[in-house]
């Protein structure tokens, strides 16, 4: 397969969708997905089917024989996530003068523990030992990064093995330190003091100086291809969890929703996907069809699956207005 290709697959339970990001080879099958192994690490029979038995033996060994790695109900202990600060969205009632401002990293959440990196839902990356040597033992908050909009990238890279030289693209981009029981002013000049390999990064911090100053820098991150602005409240303690203090500033509204049915395409998109029948997290329901590449329509997502999508705003009623998809939901 070539980098970026999707192919559908006929499975005992239904048709499932193969696909190649960089090195890692994905299938939508859940014994892929349930899987504790690095992404470049896991296969299933679709995959070895479809690339053959001696291919995938030959990039992760095994046969197709083998038994797909046990989840938590074989008894492995299941990841637990760390109690990190998590945003709000702003909203135009804020008044964010005197809050402190930064760029939205359109990265992968890391934390890191003083000995390994974290992911937001508590799995462990696996970066090479050169990226972890010189790291300390000080506990970091941050997101490993490869550029703006990089993410996708970021994600199999990270969420990988061995792929040391692809390592090299990415850096740690610190924000805060989550155990230092101090305002957020102390803890960002605590930041500044830290000898940090040339790969790790502190994330500049700017006063705003109110409500225009903050539209002017966020249309000009977003024009730099940045995702959008943060807002850290000052004097904040480091609390782990969604919190007021910290608020995330976009210009589209972005959110979740799962995928309960299919919209039959029409005109040049007749025999394929017209769009997702979606349901948000408060019950509302709304199609997206925008965004959908030829490739998305022609291998559509499965019902259940979790999906990202963008809009300018939502209606009085709490609809999406002309939402636009983004792609499935991943974890960040």
């Amino acid at each position: 397969m070539k980098d970026g290709e999707i192919q559908s697959v006929q499975g005992s339970s239904g048709v499932y969708t193969i696909k190649r990001i960089g090195e890692v080879y994905s299938c939508s099958c859940p014994a892929w997905k349930n899987q504790s192994l690095a992404l470049n690490a896991r296969t299933c029979k679709h995959l070895r089917r479809y690339l053959t038995d001696e291919h995938e033996s030959a990039r992760i060994g095994g046969s197709l024989t083998m038994r797909a790695p046990k989840t938590k109900e074989g008894g492995k202990v299941q990841a637990v996530p760390p109690a990190l600060l998590l945003a709000n969205k702003w909203t135009p009632d804020i008044d964010p003068t005197g809050w402190w401002m930064s760029e939205k990293l359109d990265g992968v959440r890391a934390w890191w523990n003083g000995k390994e990196f974290i992911s937001r839902l508590g799995n462990k990356f696996d970066p090479p030992a050169w990226f972890t040597k010189s790291m300390g033992t000080q506990q970091l908050d941050g997101e490993l990064w490869m550029g703006r909009k990089m993410f996708q990238k970021a994600i199999s890279v990270v969420r990988s093995q061995g792929l040391d030289k692809e390592w090299k693209a990415v850096k740690y981009l610190v924000f805060d330190i989550p155990d230092m029981k101090a305002p957020f002013e102390k803890r960002y000049e605590a930041m500044l003091t830290l000898k940090l390999p040339e790969h790790c990064t502190i994330v500049p911090q700017i006063k705003c100086a109110g409500v225009e100053q903050l539209k002017e820098s966020l249309k000009a991150y977003e024009l730099l291809g940045a995702e959008g602005l943060m807002l850290r409240k000052p004097c904040s303690m480091y609390e782990g969890r969604r919190s007021s203090t910290l608020l995330k500033v976009k210009t589209f509204y972005d959110a979740e929703a799962v995928i309960t049915g299919f919209v039959a395409g029409k005109g040049r998109h007749e025999g394929r996907l017209g769009a997702y029948e979606c349901k948000m997290a408060n019950g509302k329901t709304f199609s997206c069809g925008t965004g959908l590449s030829d490739k998305d329509r022609n291998s559509p997502l499965k019902v259940g699956t979790k999906i990202t999508y963008r809009c300018v705003e939502l209606t009085d009623d709490g609809i999406p207005r002309f939402p636009v998809y983004v792609g499935e939901a991943i974890d960040k």
